[in-house]
């Protein structure tokens, strides 16, 4: 059975980092973008992620210019936009491409485990992704899910 742990992504430096690190913590996955009307997202991501990373939760975000090109800029203008903007601390990664036969593999199993409002496609930026202590997909969130409504299922996950 496939987990989160078997996938290695890379950072923005191009770098492979094995999601095996992450073993053992609840995580939840997004596709991000600076330019998009859902970007002030991150907001509500950051305040999740400082109230919550101390008992083990990550957030681990993949920029995504697959949509209406809303994430243009390369990884250092992605990362001051975000810094200045939002003051966000999470886990940010390289650019991908989240739908189509360029797809990043750890968003085929994404899609695969729990399907959206489009089936197995991303509908948009800022899908979200919650991943268990088991590195099992446990939820699927809409692009349009505010990431303050999915506190109490990922409370309910840190408490298992």
């Amino acid at each position: 059975m496939t987990t989160l742990y078997d996938f290695t992504v890379s950072d923005q430096a191009d770098q492979p980092v094995s999601l095996h690190d992450y073993k053992g913590k609840v995580v939840l996955i997004v596709n991000t973008a600076t330019g998009c009307g859902l970007t002030p997202q991150y907001q509500d991501l950051q305040e999740l992620y400082d109230k919550y990373k101390e008992q083990g939760f990550e957030i681990l975000v993949f920029p995504c210019n697959q949509f209406m090109g809303q994430a243009p800029g390369s990884a250092e203008e992605i990362n001051t936009f975000c810094t200045l903007n939002y003051h966000t601390t999470f886990p940010r990664f390289a650019k991908i491409k989240v739908n189509g036969k360029e797809a990043e593999p750890l968003f085929d199993w994404l899609k695969q485990e729990k399907s959206g409002p489009l089936g197995a496609r991303i509908e948009w930026n800022f899908a979200k992704f919650l991943i268990n202590r088991e590195g099992q997909v446990v939820e699927r969130f809409s692009s349009k899910t505010e990431p303050l409504k999915m506190e109490e299922t990922i409370k309910a996950l840190l408490s298992n």
